[in-house]
């Protein structure tokens, strides 16, 4: 019969080719073959169906057709029902399959992937792939289409100007002030409002992917912008539909353990003829004309094409007010110490000139092993007259340090500020000798003696690399044990180190008096001092003390002084170091910079 010649593949034959072979012939079959032509065209019409409709996948499957094919017995879920051969091919997968592959795939590699053929030209043209790359290379969370779904358009979004380039939250979090005026042209200024945002009602991912996040994929991550000794830190984000360079900035002093400050420096964002926009952000009057050059790698520079937005309508003095309530929160007559009225007015005079027209050099966290005292990381600090600074604390096997990220005319940014021993633990007397200023810096100068004693000679070969790898691969026990050990305590297997007392010796400064009065450990370690201009450095002794996993101190004995950081708790993306050797090129880098 028809049906089963053409299952069997022999054409329009009246018998069946299987049978004809066997010549064998049932008596009670005749009635199954002796089927008039119609009956079996229209089998023969159901089963094609069934067919096409297999290969079309579940979602198009006809309700009748399923009706009709459980009718006669032969519907798609019938063994006699022909199945589409295997995929031999990427080209055979169907679409939604081959959506899910190339969104697993790079950005980089869709380009190339588009040449191959018309039909992968066509599927990389989906929103999802584009979203996905977006999504997992550079975190972008926020979706084009979600003004619509708010229900105020994308042309429709406008911002009222700030009056202070300082904000505590992400740039689309403060575009609150929405203005919903239908029928406004978005290219133009509406009375007290400035459009913030391009037309996103006709941008895809593809094009956001294509002219903004990859070209400027190498700028993400941490700097330090090259302010001569006050340098500072850079956290190039992309957030919203915006890539921003981010100033972080510590709290007023001698706040310690409050929040970090963000100032906007720059922005980049996706302009008409897709093309992106770079923005500087410095200044009081709003977004204005910038421009970003990367001038090699791991390396970039800023300039503004406006600088007179960065003046103000009183002049240097109505700027320098400004700039002191944000930068210190307060006036200059509030600021009694003359020394320290020297210091203000001298930075604001120097970072000032440079008008945001800036140069950035990448810098990574600290990579952070099992045997580390605490978790590493950026803390801020206090630094006598001039204030909070914010540094890199990090371990290399039985050393800890601190590199400032942020300086001053004395200790300039990128210089090692503490360099602590952690194999020499220094046991506290009780409370009553803790007082006394003399009894601690007998028991830390013996440490000294000790140290100095134990030094190598001008003939041996100097410690490097080979120390950082000794220290955290050549020994099965840490030196954190090796100090727990000494002092008496558990080692790292064991439990937690009882807190003991502790309180700062008669005479010892500290800008903030509010410390903790119990820590963990103490240990011998050296803090650098210098004249203005890092005249005369000097390693000078003194004590660190580690109070809890985000809190240490220290205390300089010969100036009498107490530093306390505090943990800087920000999530910072993109600044995780490749490697420990690129980690440790780039504090040596660092010094050379501000040397």
């Amino acid at each position: 019969m028809a049906v089963c010649a053409r299952l069997c593949g022999v054409g329009q034959s009246r018998r069946c080719r299987r049978r004809q072979r066997s010549g064998q012939h049932h008596p009670e079959s005749d009635s199954d073959t002796d089927m008039d032509g119609e009956e079996e065209e229209k089998i023969v019409g159901e089963m094609e169906a069934c067919q096409k409709t297999y290969a079309a996948g579940p979602g198009s499957t006809n309700d009748a057709g399923r009706a009709d094919g459980r009718a006669t017995g032969l519907g798609c879920g019938d063994t006699a029902c022909a199945r589409p051969s295997k995929p031999r091919a990427l080209l055979d997968l169907p679409p939604e399959l081959l959506v899910e592959i190339f969104s697993s795939l790079p950005g980089t590699a869709l380009p190339n992937l588009a040449l191959v053929c018309k039909k992968f030209r066509q599927i990389l043209s989906t929103e999802t792939i584009w979203r996905r790359r977006c999504t997992e290379e550079f975190g972008m969370k926020d979706d084009l289409r979600k003004m619509e779904v708010l229900g105020v358009s994308s042309r429709e979004l406008y911002v009222k100007p700030q009056t202070s380039p300082f904000f505590d939250f992400p740039l689309l979090s403060w575009c609150i002030h929405l203005y919903a005026c239908p029928g406004v042209n978005p290219r133009v200024k509406s009375g007290r409002f400035t459009k913030l945002l391009p037309d996103y009602e006709h941008m895809d991912y593809r094009d956001v992917y294509i002219h903004l996040l990859h070209p400027y994929r190498h700028i993400l991550g941490l700097w330090q912008p090259d302010i001569g000794p006050y340098g500072g830190l850079l956290n190039v984000v992309v957030d919203g539909l915006f890539i921003i360079g981010w100033m972080y900035l510590p709290p007023h002093d001698p706040r310690v353990e409050d929040p970090m400050r963000r100032r906007p420096l720059f922005r980049i964002h996706m302009w008409e003829s897709n093309r992106a926009a770079v923005e500087c952000m410095y200044g009081h009057k709003g977004p204005h004309k910038g421009d970003i050059q990367t001038v090699k790698k791991d390396e970039f520079s800023t300039k503004c094409n406006q600088t007179d937005h960065h003046r103000m309508p009183g002049g240097r003095q109505e700027e320098f007010r400004t700039w002191l309530d944000e930068e210190w929160g307060r006036t200059l007559e509030d600021i009694f110490h003359e020394h320290m009225q020297e210091l203000i007015l001298m930075k604001f005079i120097y970072t000032s000139q440079y008008d945001n027209c800036l140069t950035y050099r990448r810098i990574y966290l600290p990579p952070c092993l099992s045997s580390d005292l605490l978790q590493p990381g950026l803390f801020k600090g206090t630094y006598g007259s001039h204030g909070l600074e914010i540094i890199m604390l990090s371990f290399h096997g039985s050393r800890a340090k601190a590199t400032k990220l942020t300086g001053d005319p004395n200790v300039p940014a990128g210089q090692l500020t503490l360099d602590v021993d952690l194999s020499r633990p220094v046991r506290l007397p009780d409370l009553e000798h803790q007082r006394n200023i003399e009894e601690l810096s007998r028991l830390v100068m013996s440490v000294h003696e000790e140290v100095q004693r134990a030094a190598p000679g001008p003939d041996a070969p100097p410690a490097g690399a080979d120390e950082v790898s000794s220290g955290a691969e050549g020994s099965d026990v840490s030196p954190v044990a090796e100090a727990e050990d000494a002092r008496g305590g558990a080692t790292t297997s064991g439990p937690p180190l009882e807190p003991q007392p502790f309180i700062l010796p008669l005479g010892v400064m500290a800008r903030n008096e509010v410390y903790p009065r119990t820590c963990k450990m103490c240990f011998y370690g050296t803090g650098l001092i210098a004249g203005h201009g890092f005249t005369s450095p000097e390693r000078t002794p003194g004590l660190f003390v580690l109070f809890d996993g985000d809190r240490f101190g220290f205390v300089w004995l010969e100036l009498k002084s107490f530093s306390l950081y505090s943990r800087l708790t920000d999530q910072l993306e993109h600044a995780q170091a490749p490697s420990l050797e690129r980690f440790e090129a780039m504090l040596r880098n660092m010094q050379s910079w501000t040397s």
